[in-house]
């Protein structure tokens, strides 16, 4: 079992520098085609280690999901969402 959690971390290490790698990639296009995002990966974060009984607030896991903050990440990095971009990620997650 401890292998097979030191295999599941560095595949998650893996699968973020793929992501870091690929700052052209914007989360609202990984939205409408998987489901989540960057940010998705930091709150999941927060809520996993809330089941665990540790304190990890979502600045902290921002952080390490996008390698600095996430402010510097928005502003060196994200563009703004088109119109279609929105409409898609809207119709995708009615309620």
């Amino acid at each position: 079992m401890d292998k097979e959690i030191e295999i599941q971390a560095a595949v998650f290490r893996r699968l973020l520098a793929h992501l870091d790698s690929r700052k052209d990639v914007q989360n609202i296009e990984l939205m409408n085609l998987a489901g989540f995002c960057r940010n998705c990966f930091s709150k999941w974060t927060v809520s996993e280690a809330e089941k665990l009984g540790v304190d990890v607030d979502i600045d902290t896991a921002r952080e390490q999901v996008y390698g600095m903050p996430y402010s510097e990440w928005k502003e060196k990095h994200q563009l703004p969402a088109t119109d279609e971009q929105m409409a898609k990620f809207n119709e995708l997650n009615k309620k």
